[in-house]
């Protein structure tokens, strides 16, 4: 006699994923009364579109949900997985569905959309294109910089954000009404919420962990301390490679530009909490020494050069005090862009420009022969002059105007810089030159 079969056991993600739009917790500013989502899934005409957002914001339950508002065919794709033989298959499915005695809509969902290569993003265009699934995909990239342009151009682009703490307390809720977790103190759910940092997944995900372990070690209610037991140290959502890092080094370097060193030292320790190299931000402490203070204080290129090599002799977590030391100097400097902004000016210039000849004085004269061209003939020797400077000589290439790339800014030294460019300048106004 056969044993009766039990169904398989469903992650507590799955058991909890939303079947109606009313009951998806978080992202009201799509979903909500009046918002975009709302709109296109009332209207009854499914579009293409992106949803960009970060891990466990709702991104496959929504594209599932709208499958279902649709009453469409929903064929999922992983990028990470999956290829061109996946598309090949998608399509098919796509057709038989479109061609069958009851035809039927195809939604093609692709997670993690920006992992496909340009080739493999081309495929769906044709389909899109012809109406023969709506494509949907999911990204955990900004899709400006991971999706092609054509196929962009044919998707509406929908960013979820972060799930709040409120809407993470709301997920708990719902969990321990489905008897996934027994009681649990405030504080412990404040830390879970914490831990979860506005991922819903991670929360889900933690909470089948603490319930096995809870219920072998038969606990009736979960302590802040038990929890903390389970978990360890508390860790944070940090993508090394994603628009999570790219975003907190650009707050650190304008923390560091906008002479606020609390802030530069909060963001330069999110960045090692959550596992940036510290090398890649020696490297940005040098960039922003050279871009951002410049020659209104010189010595910062150096610190952030010596900072750089002590963290190397160094290492973690020793060395990163004097990255820590380099942060708040750089932030407390003197600020200047205008060496970079010469720099960029030079750059311009010489790219719209033709190729001037160097002007004959200014020439090396090695050879006889090059002597016997006037190659370096009149060049004025700077140190054999007044004060080392040659009042009146000219540098740039003949029937070029005078340019003033570089501006120094009234702060630091560029406040004595810019007072001896001023008498340079003079100078040259009295011997003769524009």
């Amino acid at each position: 006699m056969s044993q009766p079969s039990h169904p398989p056991h469903q992650p507590l993600a799955e058991r909890l994923r939303p079947h109606t739009l009313g009951e998806v917790v978080g992202q009201q500013h799509l979903l909500g009364e009046g918002m975009p989502l709302r709109i296109a899934f009332e209207s009854g005409q499914p579009h293409s579109c992106i949803l960009w957002g970060p891990p466990g914001t709702g991104k496959t339950t929504i594209a599932r949900l709208m499958a279902d508002a649709f009453d469409a065919q929903f064929i999922p794709i992983s990028a990470v997985l999956g290829g061109v033989k996946d598309i090949r298959e998608a399509v098919e499915r796509a057709e038989k569905a479109r061609d069958g005695l009851a035809p039927q809509a195809t939604i093609v969902f692709v997670d993690e959309v920006h992992r496909f290569n340009k080739s493999q993003q081309d495929a769906f265009l044709p389909h899109v294109e012809s109406g023969l699934f709506t494509f949907i995909g999911a990204t955990t990239e900004n899709p400006s910089f991971e999706v092609n342009s054509a196929l962009l151009s044919r998707a509406a682009v929908y960013v979820l954000r972060p799930l709040t703490d409120e809407d993470l307390k709301e997920i708990l809720a719902r969990a321990q009404a489905q008897q996934a977790l027994a009681a649990i103190e405030t504080e412990a759910a404040e830390r879970l919420v914490a831990y979860a940092d506005g991922d819903a997944r991670r929360l889900l995900n933690t909470l089948e962990t603490l319930f096995v372990a809870a219920r072998a070690e038969k606990l009736d209610v979960i302590t802040d301390a038990w929890l903390l037991k389970v978990l360890g140290e508390r860790l944070r959502r940090y993508d090394k490679g994603g628009e999570q890092f790219y975003d907190t080094i650009s707050a650190l370097h304008k923390s560091v530009r906008g002479s606020d060193p609390d802030a530069a030292l909060y963001w330069f320790a999110r960045m090692l909490d959550g596992g940036a190299d510290p090398r890649y931000l020696a490297r940005r402490l040098v960039r922003m020494a050279s871009e951002d203070i410049g020659l209104a204080d010189p010595r910062a290129l150096r610190l952030a050069l010596d900072a750089a090599e002590v963290y190397e002799r160094l290492g973690s977590p020793e060395g990163e005090l004097a990255l820590a030391e380099c942060v708040v100097y750089l932030a407390v400097a003197p600020k200047s862009n205008a060496v970079y902004k010469a720099f960029n000016a030079a750059k311009a210039f010489v790219k719209q420009d033709t190729t001037r000849p160097v002007p004959l004085h200014l020439r090396n004269a090695p050879t006889k022969l090059m002597k016997q061209l006037d190659y370096g003939k009149g060049y004025r020797y700077a140190h054999d002059e007044e004060g080392a400077f040659a009042a009146g000589e000219r540098y740039l290439p003949e029937g070029m105007p005078p340019q003033d790339f570089y501006q120094p800014v009234p702060r630091g030294l560029e406040i004595k810089i810019g007072e001896k460019l001023d008498e340079l300048r003079r100078r040259n106004r009295e011997a003769g030159q524009g």
